[in-house]
């Protein structure tokens, strides 16, 4: 009896702990890479022949022209808008004329491919004539992006330290959910030794292996999964198998694409080919995909089921990155035009129009990095509008998700039935949440996915649900703050795309389920079950991941290294 009244007590508070815990560990993780400042010297500068004025360069890649947007603004009638890029690569620097009138002239000679450019060399655009400086010769302070600008100068938590911080939380759940009020069992640390095991196997092949120097995003995408991973436990433990079997998938699909996408001029070579492969997906799906819960999504091989839309998710952001990098040399925006009406047309087509809102925001998002027009952002919300109407006249089922939006309580036994249930059982679980197993929202249809935010809150409690939905928002603000060292423009692009896509795809999760949107069926990044959705979200996380300069900094010390 003593022992009993012992074990209560301490499940009590490791409910009120958790929610604690799982700031600390947000904190730790964003304070980590906070504390990595951006050096506050420019990179190289360009000197004016005339007059000696000084423009630092900031960018591995800079636009150089007398368009106000260009990296590099030259105030020349001569100077083309979009006049030549100066970048940076394994071999140095180099100028690459895009189509200019006047044309580009390294020290006299005009350069009609990548031309390298060295110290002291001549750059000459129209009439202004510049001369590559050494960035440690500029004398004024670099402002530092607002993201690392009060960091701390302390040394960061160590990676190993950050994984046992998350371990700890993970196997804390795990005795939750050991002691339910429902059933008292140990079969869910079979699957804590097993989750932990990949994620440890995880740490050393990135730390040790690859020697990357940096592992917060990787720790904070671990955190999410384990979470997901332990919610499931309770609620089909064959959910949870499938769930780990697909962050293995994920994990080994992140390591591939970092290292796929170290060299910059290897993702236009592919550009083609993995665009053909996204339709040719799509395509496959819509001939042989299956129905389920009114959308033609799934494709059944044997006992597994996929969602190829997940996987596209990854070529859309490959590729539309790839098509705006490659803008800076080839001024051609149709070939992405074609192939986002493509994908959202697929989807539509498929009833999936949770996922084509992704795309479609996430094509706003690539949209106006490309022009910085919100006019072009306007007439395309007005064509969605346009296409939404005609939606909620063709699919009677999508309109009575519309007609329940905002009357929860009105339809809260027929088509409001998901969201009023998510509502009741948030409030119930208040700031630390019922425990681990012993919600009730768990046996409401979706919810593992589709209402997650809801299991969250209620089991684990409000505190915890805002804390991952914050962590979201964040890697947003992180993969923005990070672009200025990004070594190519493919990466700036890519990791703001693929961070505003899983914010999109969390708002929608979260609002739909709460009545604040209409439920669209989408999941929470890492968070919600679903083996493609896992697998998906590990894979978009690479991008962010090969935008940090720190991610390959290990491999070029060591050439340095080597070359001396």
């Amino acid at each position: 009896m003593g022992f009993q009244v012992f074990l209560d007590i301490a499940v009590v508070a490791l409910r009120f702990l958790l929610p604690v815990y799982a700031v600390v560990i947000i904190y730790q993780c964003f304070a980590s890479m906070r504390r990595h400042r951006r050096p506050e010297k420019p990179l190289v500068t360009l000197e004016l022949k005339d007059t000696g004025q000084q423009v630092p360069v900031l960018f591995w890649e800079n636009s150089i022209g007398r368009s106000k947007g260009s990296d590099i603004c030259v105030n020349d009638p001569t100077v083309s808008r979009e006049h030549c890029v100066l970048l940076r690569r394994q071999e140095g620097w180099l100028v690459s004329d895009i189509g200019s009138k006047g044309g580009t002239y390294v020290n006299g000679k005009k350069a009609r491919s990548r031309t390298q450019v060295l110290i002291d060399d001549e750059i000459s655009v129209g009439s202004t004539t510049f001369v590559l400086k050494r960035g440690d010769e500029f004398q004024d302070r670099i402002r530092p992006s607002w993201f690392f600008s009060k960091a701390s100068n302390k040394g960061s938590l160590q990676p190993y330290k950050l994984m046992l911080l998350i371990t700890f939380f993970h196997l804390f759940m795990t005795v939750e959910a050991c002691f339910t009020n429902e059933v008292q069992d140990f079969t869910p640390f079979t699957i804590f030794l097993i989750m932990e095991a990949l994620l440890w196997g995880f740490f050393f092949v990135s730390t040790v292996v690859f020697k990357r120097i940096n592992f917060e995003l990787e720790a904070l995408a671990s955190f999410m999964t384990g979470i997901g991973v332990i919610l499931l436990v309770r609620q089909e433990i064959r959910s949870a198998y499938v769930q780990l079997i697909a962050a293995t998938v994920g994990i080994v699909l992140f390591c591939f694409l970092v290292k796929f996408i170290e060299n910059p001029d290897r993702v236009d070579s592919w550009r083609m080919a993995i665009m053909i492969g996204a339709v040719g997906l799509l395509a496959v799906n819509l001939v042989f995909g299956s129905v389920q819960h009114g959308a033609q999504n799934w494709i059944q091989i044997g006992p597994i089921s996929i969602q190829p839309s997940e996987f596209v998710k990854v070529a859309y952001i490959f590729v539309g990155a790839a098509a705006l990098d490659k803008l800076q040399t080839k001024r051609n925006f149709f070939e992405f035009i074609v192939f986002s009406a493509i994908c959202v047309g697929a989807l539509a087509l498929m009833g999936d129009f949770g996922t084509a809102l992704i795309f479609f925001a996430t094509f706003l998002l690539i949209a106006f990095m490309r022009s910085g027009d919100f006019k072009t952002v306007l007439l395309a919300l007005v064509s969605v509008v346009f296409a939404g109407m005609i939606v909620l006249k063709f699919k009677p089922y999508v309109a009575n998700r519309f007609a329940a939006w905002g009357h929860v309580w009105e339809h809260a036994q027929d088509t409001a039935y998901q969201q009023a249930r998510v509502l009741t059982y948030t409030a119930s679980g208040g700031l630390s949440g019922v425990g681990v197993g012993n919600g009730y929202l768990k046996y409401i249809f979706a919810s593992e996915s589709d209402l997650v935010f809801g299991i969250l809150a209620e089991e684990m409690g409000v505190i915890v649900a805002f804390a991952l939905t914050f962590a979201i928002i964040m890697l947003a603000f992180y993969a923005r703050a990070i672009t200025t060292r990004s070594r190519s423009t493919f990466y700036s692009i890519s990791a703001c795309c693929a961070a505003g896509l899983m914010v999109i795809q969390a708002s929608l999760n979260i609002f739909g389920a709460t009545d604040i949107l209409p439920l669209t069926g989408v999941t929470f990044p890492f968070v919600s079950a679903g083996g493609s959705s896992m697998i998906a979200c590990w894979g978009l996380l690479a991008f962010i991941k090969a935008a940090d300069e720190r991610t390959y900094a290990a491999k070029r010390l060591s050439k340095h290294k080597e070359e001396r």
